[in-house]
């Protein structure tokens, strides 16, 4: 509705394919005059200088562009980059670069062979908290348009297995072109409900992690819709009203989502993130399945223990959760990780014990060789005494 309106007011052609498009176009003329009248009370002549007036519009969000490694490594990408603009490395999520505010992408080679992604910084840090290994079997449960799919691809390295559920038919052929597009060869593309999979249907018994980017009210993302702009927000940028029916409605919906991740049986790592500033949303779900999750053996843990700002102080273990802020991120975001304490332990214990066992190996290949070594001398040795004897009519 925010794309169609927009077409509508600044000179766009507008297809009348769906039902949207035919409902606006019946209120495009009280949408311009909305629009006059906006300017004629704000005293400016065109919507650029609406613009002028508010201070947010001069702050400026970096470009954010996450190297696809499926395709190609990250100083390649810098290289052809750097060709247009400055390019610096994130200190936070690998293979994210950072370009300056306004750098137009859109119809680079390296966007449209999927190279690169135009992926925010918040939404790039989900799947690296999630932490996928080459191999693993994982279930991204609501997953278009994709960018966090094909990110969890990369991260595991095109190996093993991505179920990526999404419920919205129009929504999946876009999951699916994202797909194509970044080569994520690992990533099986199942139209349909995540909260209809069974945990204990065999085909899920070793589903390793789970990514759980659920519906949300979209409030962490309302600087790039420009949100502030309309009446609706107070001359300190913050909603008026807040429809506290719809958050509730949403929580409940994400809570049962979430429960429904922590069931399946091998998982030992759920990442729950939203792009909502919302506590209902983000503490107060967490919050609500704690008891749930503990009884299953899981646990908070701290996704990016480096990064300074975190969950709300609603509750003990709240500092483990992680928040990006609207105002200095530019973004608003949430995400929560969850791991199972038995199964990350013997995960944690095979690691080191591979460890140790790497370690052992370079001497415990030395001292074969000497054995093989010892082993043909001592033939050697014998077959010349023998003949020796021989030689002497022994």
């Amino acid at each position: 509705m925010y794309i169609i309106a927009y077409d509508l007011l600044f000179g766009q052609e507008v297809s009348l394919s769906g039902d949207a498009e035919k409902y606006l176009m019946l209120k495009k003329d009280a949408l311009q005059s909305a629009l006059s009248r906006i300017l004629r009370r704000k005293g400016v002549k065109t919507v650029e200088d609406l613009l002028g007036l508010d201070k947010k519009s001069e702050v400026r969000k970096p470009r954010y562009v996450r190297v696809n490694t499926l395709k190609i490594d990250a100083e390649y990408a810098k290289s052809e980059l750097r060709q247009q603009y400055s390019v610096q490395e994130d200190d936070m999520v690998p293979d994210l670069l950072i370009l300056p505010p306004g750098a137009d992408l859109h119809n680079h080679p390296l966007v449209k062979n999927g190279s690169i992604f135009l992926q925010g910084r918040a939404s790039s840090m989900a799947a690296v908290a999630l932490g996928p290994k080459p191999g693993w079997k994982v279930i991204d449960a609501c997953s278009a348009p994709g960018n966090k799919t094909v990110h969890l691809a990369a991260l595991m390295k095109g190996k093993g297995k991505i179920i990526a559920c999404e419920l919205n038919k129009d929504r999946v052929k876009r999951l699916q072109d994202n797909v194509k597009l970044a080569g994520a060869i690992n990533v099986k593309v199942k139209h349909g409900d995540f909260l209809n999979l069974d945990p204990k249907d065999p085909s899920y018994s070793k589903v390793r992690a789970i990514l759980l980017d659920p519906s949300c009210s979209g409030s962490g993302t309302a600087f790039d819709r420009l949100d502030h702009l309309l009446p609706s927000h107070s001359a300190e940028g913050t909603s008026d009203h807040v429809d506290v029916k719809r958050l509730q409605k949403l929580a409940g919906f994400q809570k049962k989502a979430l429960e429904h991740a922590l069931s399946f049986p091998s998982v030992e790592r759920i990442v729950y993130s939203t792009c909502s500033i919302h506590q209902t949303e983000n503490e107060d779900v967490v919050n609500s399945v704690l008891h749930f999750a503990s009884s299953l053996g899981f646990q908070l843990a701290t996704a990016f223990p480096q990064w300074p700002r975190r969950g709300l102080p609603t509750f003990d273990g709240s500092e483990h959760l992680l928040r990006t802020d609207p105002t200095i991120d530019k973004e608003g975001f949430f995400i929560s990780l969850f791991v199972r304490e038995g199964l990350a332990q013997n995960e944690e214990h095979q690691i080191r014990r591979n460890s140790h066992s790497r370690a052992r190996k370079p001497l415990n290949i030395f001292v074969a060789k000497m054995l093989k070594v010892s082993r043909h001398h001592r033939f050697k040795l014998s077959c010349n005494r023998a003949n020796a004897a021989s030689s002497r009519g022994i």
